[in-house]
């Protein structure tokens, strides 16, 4: 065939260590594109792990001064109600510790391993491979 001149080969003419090497190309350029597309999804959970931590952190110091305030007021509440003194701060503080294990939960929860896994890359990978093996049969 040509076209304006120029001698095109047409696929069927091509020989199979030509097919074969265009094939081994494109599957380089897949893995590459694949490479490219787990660096950019790490990137994003990173990201998403930063902001967690900077919430956990942004609200442990938030909180400390206005629970340290709380937890007086609530203490003296207490005494004033008839509870002695070491009662009052008992359970003041086991009020706060149930607290503080709410925001540490929360936070690890956003920091799991499922809310970080590259699930897009993962599954393009899958698609990737059968497609690869169709490619080699």
């Amino acid at each position: 065939m040509t076209a304006q001149g120029i001698v095109m080969n047409s696929q069927s003419s091509r020989s199979i260590p030509e097919l074969f090497s265009d094939a081994v190309g494109q599957l380089a350029k897949l893995v590459g594109n694949e490479f490219e597309l787990a660096r950019a999804e790490l990137s994003e959970k990173a990201s998403h792990a930063g902001r967690a931590a900077a919430m956990i952190g942004a609200g442990a110091v938030i909180l400390t001064p206005a629970l340290v305030l709380l937890l007086f007021a609530l203490s003296s509440a207490l005494i004033r109600s008839g509870f002695s003194d070491s009662v009052a701060y008992l359970l003041t503080g086991g009020g706060a510790a149930l607290v503080s294990v709410g925001f540490i939960v929360t936070g690890l929860n956003r920091l799991s391993g499922d809310a970080l896994k590259p699930s897009v890359t993962l599954d393009q990978v899958q698609r990737d491979k059968i497609a690869a093996k169709e490619m080699v049969r």
